[in-house]
């Protein structure tokens, strides 16, 4: 397993006012953002175009049993209660939870929300029989749902949800399955595709309209249950725009009031036009997976060639400061971090472990996006990278693709994927997704995201481990080795 690079958040945000100006008392305020994504997020509840579909399609218009707590960029997110108020394990069973609901809630539609909506909802991505089954929602979010053995309706505001091992991460889990209007899709006979042109969650966003392949927009929902969540503007346009340098002209032009990733050279222009840069490091690394079980990278010393070919600090000065040198799949502030291996750019020594296995020029074939959530500047990137380990000894053919089709990959595990590895940034942000979903062997597919079916018997007791911890210091230095 190798990380690259650590990508820093970098958006550019505009909300300029020209002196003298009125403003009408009643006009809408709207606020552009221009998404790194070549198409709109699904907008149904279950998201695609990867977290960027969950930040825009996801948790603007629904809510799930527990939230990210994104109030802060000083410190790393932890989930809080969502429509559910609380949970907590049986003390007696370690495979039983209890979540008790948010009451007083009702989608957009004005269907209410309780316990029948939350095992509806379980149902909808968990079982192929119920008539709410959706084979799309299953496969973007069924896996969350992956460690429940049976869930059951306790009372209007209780359920109760059946692990088949202990799942001492389950309610980060719970943080990524949206919750969708059950009676609104049963009035629409359980079709999805009339239910898109009228979805309804429980968000602080309501939808308003689509234009296919160029905007969705939304709107404030002014009852939201937590008040501190309501919008600040009336309207959300979310426009997909894939080229970084186009997102900075639009930027520049007043076309949108905020985007994602602008290329790294435009940003003395955007400062210059008043524009306000953040950059922070957060939990979305620039990750290379690799197929492990056979092909070239089932040799450690391959693995290790790779990880010693690459001269990070390269690809962070391409990007001019937006990035800094990784060593790990997870981040330094993350409680799990560990002591990974650091290793140096070292050409010759990568050379070296190549001849040792018999693999050179050592062909390898990556699939790469041309854009997409977490990916920043794919294209020359990955050309780096690709010069890099070419002159330690590699092959490397890039197989560029839309994202969404890169992310179809992933869900279908290496084996089915014709390549050796894919460049596809994953987002720990929590030890489940960040490491046991990611390295244990049972999360392989397709139940989860061990795309290149990873198998180490320590990390799998490891993992076992960490699941079956309940004490959070405890677990956290479990999932550290």
């Amino acid at each position: 397993m190798k990380s690259k690079l650590m990508r820093g958040v970098l958006s550019a945000a505009a909300f300029a006012a020209l002196a003298g100006t009125t403003v009408p008392a009643l006009a809408e305020t709207v606020l552009r953002v221009a998404m790194t994504a070549a198409d709109i997020p699904d907008w149904t509840g279950a998201p695609d175009q990867g977290y960027e579909g969950y930040r825009f399609a996801g948790y603007t218009m629904y809510d799930a049993l527990a939230l990210w707590d994104l109030s802060s960029s000083d410190k790393a997110a932890d989930i809080v209660p969502g429509l559910a108020t609380s949970w907590e394990v049986d003390p007696a069973d370690p495979l039983t939870w209890m979540f008790k609901l948010r009451e007083g809630v009702t989608f957009h539609d004005g269907c209410p929300w309780n316990a029948d909506s939350a095992i509806w909802n379980f149902e909808r991505v968990k079982n192929s029989d119920s008539p709410q089954y959706n084979v799309r929602h299953a496969g973007m979010q069924g896996w969350a749902v992956g460690a429940l053995a049976g869930y059951e309706k306790v009372d209007d505001y209780t359920i109760k949800l059946k692990t088949t091992v202990p799942a001492s991460m389950l309610p980060y889990s719970m943080a990524m399955l949206y919750m969708i209007s059950n009676c609104g899709v049963e009035q629409l006979g359980n079709d999805y595709n009339k239910y898109a042109e009228k979805p309804a969650g429980t968000g602080p966003y309501k939808f308003d309209k689509l234009v296919p392949h160029e905007r969705l927009e939304l709107v404030k929902n002014d009852a939201y249950w937590n008040p501190d969540r309501i919008p600040k503007h009336d309207r959300l346009v979310l426009l997909p725009m894939p080229e970084a340098s186009t997102r900075a002209a639009a930027l520049l032009s007043g076309q949108v009031d905020f985007v994602e990733a602008p290329s790294p050279d435009t940003i003395p222009a955007l400062k210059g036009a008043g524009m306000q840069i953040i950059t922070v490091p957060y939990p979305h690394n620039w990750d290379y997976l690799l197929r492990v079980d056979e092909g070239p990278f089932s040799d450690i010393r391959v693995r290790k060639a790779a990880n010693m070919a690459i001269n990070r600090q390269d690809v962070a000065d391409m990007l001019q400061g937006v990035a800094v040198p990784a060593y790990n799949t997870l981040i330094e502030s993350q409680p799990w971090y560990g002591t990974p291996p650091i290793y140096e750019y070292d050409p010759e020594g990568a050379r070296a472990l190549l001849e040792e296995a018999g693999c050179i020029p050592c062909k390898v074939k990556i699939g790469i996006s041309t854009s997409g959530s977490g990916q920043m500047q794919p294209l020359p990137m990955n050309e780096l990278v690709k010069e890099q380990m070419d002159e330690a000894g590699f092959e490397v053919e890039l197989v560029p693709m839309d994202w969404n089709a890169l992310i179809s990959v992933f869900f279908q595990g290496s084996k089915a994927s014709g390549f050796d590895g894919i460049n596809f940034s994953m987002a720990p942000i929590d030890a489940s997704q960040g490491v046991v979903n990611k390295w244990w062997s049972n999360m392989a597919p397709p139940n989860c995201c061990n795309w290149g079916f990873y198998k180490n018997e320590e990390v799998d007791k490891l993992a076992l481990a960490a699941m079956a911890e309940f004490d959070t210091a405890k677990r956290d230095a479990v999932d550290c080795h």
